[in-house]
């Protein structure tokens, strides 16, 4: 049973797909998720990140400003690859834990990585999946999510072109229609790789 990667560029559909393969019965870790429940209060990685950028990196209530941080190492490149050495170590073990257990239980996963060509990840499963869409459609979602242009362009110059993720994968998943049809994308790879599952009446 197949062992996904799902990577794409920043609000191109990767938690939609999260929600979706987790309907259809694929667990999934999403990489996201799991830096978030690393830097909780009183976490290692968290004691670290302040070590490293400061106790201002805090809120009043002690728990990480994410949108501060975020300023911070989008604006400088060399603080970017600080954080992402105290993070994506113990982000990769989470998710490497769990393919080996679905691996030895035969069973199919998914894991949502955005940086996984970055990070040369894709030689660690089955086949890799890119989420996409048109890049006026990434900027309306983004600016949904209240992010303003430079926020924007700043995640991402962070990551490879989307050109360049679609054309190191397998396969595409097009974001651009209804859910539903995301979905019945998700459904026809799944059954390429022996990973049947059953469409929607």
């Amino acid at each position: 049973m197949p062992v996904l990667g799902i990577t794409g560029g920043i609000g191109m559909g990767k938690s939609a797909a999260a929600g979706i393969l987790t309907q259809l019965g694929i667990p999934v870790v999403d990489t996201d998720l799991v830096a978030r429940s690393l830097v909780e209060p009183g976490s290692t990685a968290l004691q670290e990140i302040v070590e490293r950028f400061g106790s201002e990196i805090l809120d009043p209530a002690g728990a990480l400003n994410r949108g501060l941080l975020a300023k911070i190492v989008f604006q400088d490149p060399s603080k970017r690859l600080v954080l992402e050495g105290i993070l994506h170590p113990r982000i990769a073990q989470v998710w490497r834990d769990a393919v080996q257990q679905w691996k030895r239980s035969s069973s199919s996963g998914a894991v949502v990585i955005p940086l996984l060509f970055e990070k040369q990840y894709e030689r660690e499963f089955d086949a890799v999946v890119s989420v996409a869409c048109t890049q006026a459609t990434q900027q309306g979602r983004l600016k949904e999510r209240g992010w303003n242009l430079q926020q924007i362009q700043d995640r991402i110059a962070a990551q490879l072109p989307v050109p360049e993720k679609i054309n190191r994968s397998p396969f595409v998943v097009w974001t651009e229609g209804t859910l539903h049809s995301h979905r019945l994308q998700w459904e026809f790879i799944l059954n390429r790789l022996g990973s049947p599952v059953s469409s929607e009446d």
